[in-house]
This record gives structure tokens, C-alpha cells and sequence, in this order.
């Protein structure tokens, strides 16, 4: 009965046509969608989980997250540093600065200013260079595809001159550094060279980083500062969970993502649940015939099942290899979509929601194979 039903389904090609369009639509829009609220979300916490082998980052009390840092006084190192467990505390400097290239072009800079004796929270991987070239006169690092940005068409290596607030900086290194999620250049440098390319005032400190003992309990020793000092300390993986909840909780992102999957979802039912209405009625009399000649119910099921469970599989793979397409598109280096991808999940996750969305979609069509009336063949047309 099952190669009957794919004969019916295939000898009506504009329907099956239209089924497969509205599943594919859905699929692409689910999944590509899906994946860019993905990597939107980890490109907010990237340079928190690229600060080298910093394991707790402490803060003025009312920051939220990463991009929104209220300084602190340098004095209040000293009191992280005092306490039990901490091996180690450093000041960093977090700045965002507009920045021109060669072609004149303005580009959005975010510059990381690293304590100047031990350059904790340093990027892990350098391209050209080293972590010890910051410390030479007016060193700074830029980041590979902000180097290109700014420099396009040519050779990324370090050499280059900058004007930062009327103030010279030299690019004597490139980093490898994930991207940021509010600049288009990622600068590290030393941080009393960040606060003359970007002065403040008194509180002159974004961030407390710091590293416990061996042994210590990371979460422990965070409670242990937040209680001591005032400041609030959190684990890196806690501050990243928290940079991230505030992107959900506080701005559009998550409405203007689930919107636009929740349109797909029932776009394509609509397109898919109409198609295979109209593909049913056409149809009808042949359900009626099967049903004439002792097809059970239950076949007729496993019959229906079988069509839109075909024409689904189908019309997903096709949206799958869509949406996988285009994020290898659009994961050049200097992409404005850089280091999105397709996590592993993802698919899955698409691949549940349209086998539900099509099961719906198909309830009516279904119903009406199920009551049809096999004397429905000896009836002329009315």
C-alpha cells in the first residue's frame, strides 16, 4: 500500500511541489535563524572566554554584563588580591573607540587594556607576534580581521601605525581573536597606554581579574570577594552566563528571532496543511476505491504517513543543506558573520519541530481520508 501512496503523491506534481516548498521554507527559516541567535549569543561572552586563564572577574556591583562595565579604583585590586586563595589579581581596562583605516573608512574598536607587569586576560592565540611585544613604546595587538578592515588588500603583519584619540600606537602583533559583539576591531595593549587612548577619571579600572590557588574552589573564593569587598565576583563561566541572559532578558533580540521562526513555522504549515488539503480532495475518490476494496483504516494511515512523512524528510534535507550552505557562505575571515556556524543540535532541533508542525498541518487532510465514504466512486459528478 505504501508504493500506491507514493505513486498518488508523485502523480500530482504541482501539489507535491507545494508541500515540499512550504516544508523546506519552514526548515531554512527554523534552522538559519536558529543558528544566528546561536552565535549572536556566543559572540557576546567570545572575549570573556578568550581572557586567557583568568577564573574570576570581579566588578562594580551594578554591571550586568560585559559591554556595560562601571569602573572601580585601582585601590580595590589590592583588597581582591589580599584575600585567601587568590593567587593572583590584575586591573583591566575595557574601552570602545572609533578607529580609521587606510581607506579612511571610521571602524568600531574595542580596546582591552592589560596590567602592565603581568598582561593577564591576554588573547591565547597571536597570528604574528608574541605577548611580549606589547611591552615595547606605544605596542598594541590587533586582531587579524580587524587588521583587514582596516587595512584591506594588504599583507597582515605587524609594522602598522595608528592615531588613537591623537595619541600613536603601533601594531606590533596580531592576534587571532574570536569576535566581539559591538566592534568590528579588537585592540589589546598595554593598560597605561589604554587610559591615554582613552582617559578616565578616578575609577580608572573596568574589571578585577583573577586567578585562585590550586585547590580552591573558584565559585567559593567569587562569594568569599563579593562578601569582603563589596564588588560583585563572579566565575568567567558565570559572567558569560550573565552577558548573555542580559542580551535576552533586556533588548529585541530574542522577540525579533523567535518571530521570525515562530512566521516560518506557520507559514509552512499553512503551505503544507492547504497543498495537502487540496491534494486529499483531489484524491478523494481513490481513498474511496482502496477503502471500497477492504483497506482498513489503519492502512490508510500508514498510506497518508507515508506521503506527507516522505515529502517531509525530503523538503528537510533540502532546507538543511539550505541553511548549511549559507552559513558556509558567510563564514569568510573578514564576514561580518565570522564565526557563525551550525551547532550540531541545531538540526535536530528543526528536525522535531516540522515532524510536529507537519503532523498538525496534516490532521484535516487526514481526517477527511478517514470518513470518506467508499460509495463516494458510483456517484457521478454533481
Amino acid at each position: 500500500m505504501i508504493n500506491v501512496a507514493i505513486k498518488m503523491l508523485f502523480g500530482d506534481r504541482v501539489k507535491l511541489l507545494g508541500i515540499l516548498l512550504g516544508v523546506t521554507m519552514a526548515t531554512v527559516l527554523i534552522t538559519q535563524q536558529g543558528g544566528l541567535f546561536f552565535g549572536l549569543m556566543t559572540r557576546a561572552q567570545n572575549v570573556i572566554a578568550e581572557a586567557g586563564d583568568v577564573d574570576i572577574w570581579v566588578m562594580h556591583p551594578t554591571t550586568e554584563q560585559f559591554n556595560l562595565a562601571k569602573p572601580i579604583l585601582v585601590r580595590d585590586v589590592m583588597k581582591v588580591l589580599g584575600l585567601a586563595d587568590v593567587a593572583w589579581a590584575s586591573p583591566l581596562v575595557k574601552a570602545n573607540l572609533v578607529v580609521a583605516g587606510a581607506s579612511g573608512r571610521s571602524r568600531s574598536a574595542l580596546l582591552i587594556g592589560l596590567d602592565d607587569v603581568t598582561l593577564a586576560a591576554a588573547p591565547r592565540k597571536f597570528v604574528h607576534g608574541s605577548l611580549e611585544d606589547l611591552r615595547r613604546p606605544d605596542a598594541i595587538a590587533i586582531d587579524r580581521v580587524g587588521f583587514m578592515k582596516l587595512w584591506p588588500n594588504e599583507a597582515v603583519l605587524p609594522g602598522k601605525s595608528l592615531e588613537l584619540n591623537d595619541r600613536r600606537a603601533v601594531v606590533v602583533a596580531i592576534t587571532d581573536a574570536a569576535p566581539a559583539f559591538s566592534a568590528n576591531v579588537i585592540i589589546h595593549t598595554r593598560r597605561s597606554l589604554a587610559l591615554s587612548y582613552a582617559p578616565t577619571g578616578r575609577r580608572s579600572v573596568s574589571y578585577i581579574v583573577a586567578g585562585v590557588t590550586d585547590g580552591a574552589d573558584i565559585g567559593d573564593t567569587a562569594a568569599h570577594i563579593s562578601a569582603v569587598t563589596g564588588l560583585i565576583a563572579l566565575t568567567s563561566r558565570a559572567f558569560s552566563d550573565a552577558t548573555v541572559d542580559y542580551y535576552l532578558r533586556h533588548t529585541g533580540i530574542t522577540i525579533n528571532f523567535a518571530t521570525t521562526i515562530i512566521l516560518g513555522i506557520i507559514v509552512g504549515m499553512a503551505i503544507v496543511g492547504l497543498t495537502f488539503g487540496l491534494f486529499v480532495t483531489d484524491n478523494l475518490s481513490h481513498y474511496a476505491v482502496l477503502k471500497m476494496l477492504g483497506v482498513s483504516n489503519r492502512q490508510l494511515v500508514l498510506m497518508v504517513v507515508s506521503q506527507v512523512g516522505l515529502i517531509a524528510l525530503i523538503g528537510y534535507a533540502l532546507g538543511i543543506g539550505l541553511a548549511a550552505g549559507f552559513f558556509e557562505l558567510v563564514s569568510a575571515p573578514t564576514s561580518a558573520l565570522r564565526g557563525f556556524y551550525l551547532p550540531w543540535w541545531m538540526p535536530l532541533t528543526t528536525l522535531a519541530i516540522m515532524a510536529i508542525a507537519v503532523l498538525v498541518s496534516t490532521m484535516m487532510g487526514l481526517r477527511r481520508v478517514l470518513v470518506v465514504d467508499p460509495a463516494l466512486v458510483f456517484r457521478g459528478p454533481s
